[in-house]
């Protein structure tokens, strides 16, 4: 499998602070998209989300940001709109052109130094740094504070991180990119094993969230700390609305590899970008959609790097 930015029109920038285990990652389409968005679980936080409804005017976006710094870190989309306007690009206003930027966050405080989040600066060195080919993937931009696996706190989870996949099929590209950091445990739905999560007292072997909270097992402390947003691309044609579809079912993505997943802690969001004008099955599309973000999330974890301060599916599974 390959890369989200296969996808024709698609460049992709991480910006990343090692210091303080945070960043962001920008998803450009500078010659437009037409987005679709679906939004699970109840700890979202966003920024210029409306022109991904249908009845916004803006009928295409110039960019998606996933940001660390929770809903501090929305401050860095100001960076993105600044680079685009620069070059010109954006919705024609005649004075200038406005950069239609959509934002999601993910909850990185606990892991790195809460009082520093991407800013404008960062936003605007992930966009100079886009560029199209092979992306890195594990725990780096918006994936740099990234984990799974909540239930016992911080100090027991896996480390996430952020992952990428696509498929050309016939004439067909889509692709996929996650930044994973789910309050769940991640399974490889092909051997329906654990992969990041929850550890036990011994740091090693998984709880299983779903088990213990079925054994009445609970939280205590409720913190809305984890998100997991997917972003999927296509060269295929779309309306807003079926873009929007689209979305809807890749969350099953999320559904088959996280678990459980879509809870009061998370805030967990897929977006969905169309670059391109070839004629598609909207149900090929969506089918290929859940493929590669299930990709997306694996790739994630397996690359994911701890940094010394948690645990990653490299230090459990040395051997892989």
């Amino acid at each position: 499998m390959g890369d989200i930015t296969d996808v024709q029109g698609i460049k992709v920038g991480h910006a990343t602070d090692t210091n303080s285990y945070t960043g962001c990652t920008v998803i450009l389409c500078e010659n437009g998209a037409v987005g679709g968005i679906d939004v699970r679980g109840m700890a979202s936080s966003t920024r210029q989300i409306d022109s991904l409804m249908n009845i916004h005017i803006v009928e295409r976006i110039h960019a998606v940001l996933v940001t660390g710094g929770s809903a501090f870190g929305l401050d860095s989309a100001g960076g993105v709109m600044q680079y685009l306007e620069e070059r010109g690009i954006g919705f024609d206003v005649r004075v200038t052109k406005v950069p239609v930027v959509a934002a999601a966050v993910i909850f990185d405080l606990s892991f790195g130094d809460c009082r520093k989040r991407p800013d404008s600066s960062m936003g605007y060195m992930a966009c100079l740094n886009a560029r199209k080919g092979e992306i890195e993937e594990g725990s780096l931009g918006a994936g740099t504070g990234a984990s799974v696996g909540k239930l016992f706190g911080i100090e027991r989870a896996t480390k996430g991180g952020i992952g990428t996949s696509s498929v050309k099929i016939s004439d067909i590209t889509v692709g996929a990119l996650a930044v994973v950091n789910a309050f769940g445990d991640v399974i490889d739905p092909s051997k329906g094993i654990i992969i990041a999560g929850a550890r036990g007292p011994d740091g090693r072997s998984f709880m299983d969230t779903r088990a213990q909270m079925r054994m009445g097992v609970r939280r205590e402390n409720f913190i809305a700390d984890s998100t997991t947003v997917g972003v999927i691309a296509t060269d295929a044609l779309l309306t807003r609305e079926e873009a929007c579809r689209i979305a809807r079912v890749a969350q099953n993505a999320f559904a088959r590899c996280i678990s459980p997943v879509h809870t009061s802690f998370d805030g967990d969001i897929v977006f969905v970008l169309s670059t391109g004008e070839k004629r598609a099955d909207i149900n090929f599309i969506s089918i290929i959609a859940e493929e590669v973000l299930i990709e997306a999330v694996i790739r994630a974890i397996k690359n994911a790097d701890g940094f010394g301060l948690l645990p990653s599916y490299r230090d459990i599974f040395p051997e892989e």
